[in-house]
């Protein structure tokens, strides 16, 4: 039988085949070179963008030598970064969003100081911020941005408002962002979501399609009229209040409670064809602006008296109420912030967190609105 013979690579073959191994050895050990580098500055923080960016622009020994800042990996991550500014990045506070890097390089190029630029990120959206940068440098920043719930959008108006009115930071800041510094029902603020701490006055509306979450219809022996309606929570807090005052042997029932937008334009149209326009303006709310939309708010009588402020009912509501979650709507002392009439009878339903914080710094309620949600 004859032998098969072997068949030879000729040795350029050979060559070839070595080399080509070679390569791909090179290419595997490279790879997973960069794979390692890659991996080690993961490791400090930085996402897989940042720290592409950060290997092949020769920065790893400079972000091994600061701390880890989220403001600096968005500054790798984004088409807005400049090499001049990388020493001001890991200083700057971090804020979401795609704007972040291009406005910290417009504040820069405008002189602003790295804790000059957290205070003004902290106080406005990055589109706010985006529009401030636009400006002239503000020099004294702390005059009105030392208060957490300044807004930088509202800079113009709040020094317009305060060398009108010669108020101080404080006022002119609360005035402002309650809206206070417009004519009433002027460009409101447009209220769409429904919450316990939402905020209904002269400044921020609801539109006439607005229904309050969860309503529920009062029982015969808590309202004086049938139908009366009223947010489920706010009636349930209702409910213990009023078990507990009866254990003191007072008693109140609800006289108002939810009413619509149309049922309001019912109620202006009624009192003015009484006693006319400026009797509306003066003691009515025009519809959208009723507080009584929420489904929060209740008017009350009290069972003894025909007089609700001079009823014994009256002052326990001023001295217990807030331990349920309602507060004094309108109190003839905080006119000013409210712009309502005081009515004695119409409380609010806030939640107990609001309600006690209120009752213990005594407040309105615009007034806490300004400084603790206002955005």
């Amino acid at each position: 039988m004859a032998k098969r013979k072997r068949l030879k690579l000729k040795e350029p073959f050979i060559s070839i085949g070595r080399i080509g191994g070679i390569i791909l050895a090179i290419i595997l050990a490279v790879f997973l070179f960069y794979r390692y580098e890659i991996h080690t500055i993961k490791r400090l923080g930085y996402s897989e963008k940042a720290s592409q960016f950060i290997l092949f622009n020769f920065k790893k020994s400079y972000v091994k030598s600061v701390h880890y800042s989220d403001t600096l990996n968005a500054a790798f991550e984004s088409d807005s970064y400049n090499e001049k500014y990388l020493k001001y990045y890991a200083q700057i506070d971090y804020y979401k969003g795609d704007l972040l890097i291009s406005n910290i390089n417009s504040l820069i190029e405008k002189k602003y100081s790295v804790s000059e630029i957290n205070v003004i990120l902290a106080h406005g959206s990055l589109e706010d911020v985006r529009d401030f940068a636009k400006r002239d440098k503000v020099v004294y920043l702390d005059e009105y941005f030392e208060y957490s719930f300044a807004r930088i959008r509202l800079y113009d108006r709040y020094l317009a408002y305060s060398d009108e009115s010669g108020e101080n930071a404080y006022n002119t800041i609360v005035y402002v962002n309650l809206g206070i510094d417009k004519e009433e029902y002027n460009e409101p603020y447009l209220v769409t979501k429904f919450s316990k701490d939402m905020l209904i006055n002269k400044h921020f509306s609801l539109n006439k399609n607005f229904v309050p979450d969860n309503l529920v219809t009062i029982s015969s022996e808590d309202s004086v009229d049938e139908g009366i309606k009223l947010n489920g929570e706010a009636y349930r807090a209702f409910k213990q209040m009023k078990s507990d005052m009866n254990k003191e042997g007072l008693d109140v029932l609800i006289n108002e409670g939810y009413r619509s937008y149309s049922d309001q334009e019912e109620l202006c149209d009624y009192y003015r064809n009484l006693y006319g326009d400026n009797y509306v303006s003066k003691y009515v709310a025009l519809p959208g602006f009723s507080e009584h939309q929420t489904g929060l708010a209740i008017d009350l009588s009290s069972t003894s008296t025909r007089t609700f402020s001079n009823s014994k009912e009256y002052k326990w509501m001023l001295d217990n109420s807030y331990r349920y979650g309602f507060i004094l709507r309108y109190d003839s002392r905080l006119i000013t912030e409210t712009q309502f009439n005081s009515e004695p009878w119409h409380f609010r339903y806030v939640g107990s967190d609001i309600s006690n914080y209120i009752h213990e710094h005594y407040m309105s309620y615009e007034e806490y609105y300004a400084v603790n949600l206002f955005k």
